[in-house]
């Protein structure tokens, strides 16, 4: 006797990448598992129908898919990018007339940067930047966008700063020709001060501090690896015994895994952290 067994489809989810250089997010591709990194897709998102690029391919999830996880719809096919090209030269003549009429209004502290046509034109997202901590009542401009541009729904959404500067692209306040934001960074770490004294950076704003006035995202890219090597290393002010006596360090080279220390009647010495060994009291009666 025959027995019709079902076959439990295997779990195959991608990452979509919806811009150039922007944030991935996951959906659910079991219905078309034959798709590699690279493929053009279509999604439905909360800002409507989009075209994305498949950036991951995960076939055996860690862990079971969340039930909410969206599919992916279909391949992308070429009257769909025809019909993405159209869509973003509209997305053009919206941000000069949103620019415009901001003017026009009076509008203070806000910057309005790109927008984006869902594939189908049915909706319609303006994103601008605010340079002010008050909050700006932008109805009025909502509503003068709905009228220029109805039948599509009108949403203005405000973006960081980071955004911001991801987006109008530039070059960097390293002098790099393009932002790292634009280049190759989909999503945006957490940057703290001290990323900066743990690398040993200076704290003038000009050094730390990015093109969108923030600090830049480029403290992070080195900070693990000085962290766990100061981490093996003494700290400034303790006594430590090197192979030409006790001495005080005062100063910590993570990119060499050494210290710079003092011992008294010889001068300052640099020595790795296989040479040195932390004493608890200095045994010298010099212990400035």
């Amino acid at each position: 006797m025959n027995v019709l067994v079902n076959k439990k489809v295997q779990p195959f989810i991608v990452g979509v990448c919806l811009s150039r250089v922007g944030k991935i997010y996951h959906f659910d591709a079991s219905g078309i598992p034959e798709l590699k990194i690279g493929d053009m897709v279509i999604v439905e998102t909360s800002r409507g129908t989009q075209i994305g690029t498949v950036a991951q391919v995960i076939e055996k999830p860690d862990k079971t898919p969340d039930s909410n996880l969206k599919t992916v719809s279909r391949r992308a096919t070429p009257r769909d990018l025809i019909q993405r090209q159209i869509m973003q030269k509209k997305e053009s003549e919206v941000v000069l007339t949103c620019q415009k009429k901001s003017g026009d209004l009076g509008l203070k502290g806000i910057k309005v940067v790109t927008a984006e046509y869902s594939l189908d034109g049915s909706k319609l997202s303006i994103l601008y930047g605010s340079e002010t901590e008050e909050k700006v009542d932008l109805k009025s401009l909502r509503q003068d966008m709905q009228k220029y541009f109805s039948p599509a729904q009108v949403e203005m959404r405000q973006i960081g700063p980071r955004d911001v500067a991801k987006i109008l692209c530039g070059m960097g306040a390293c002098g790099l020709e393009s932002r790292c934001c634009s280049r190759f960074l989909t999503d945006f770490s957490s940057i703290s001060i001290k990323m900066a004294k743990e690398q040993g950076i200076s704290l003038t704003p000009t050094e730390i501090t990015g093109m969108c006035g923030r600090l830049r995202c480029c403290l992070a890219y080195e900070y693990e690896f000085y962290s766990s090597v100061r981490k093996q290393l003494p700290k400034r002010n303790k006594w430590v015994n090197t192979p030409l006596g006790e001495g005080k360090v005062i100063d910590v080279i993570p990119l060499r895994g050494a210290v710079l220390v003092e011992i008294p009647e010889i001068g300052q010495r640099e020595f790795s952290g296989e040479e040195i060994k932390i004493l608890e009291e200095p045994q010298q009666n010099i212990r400035k």
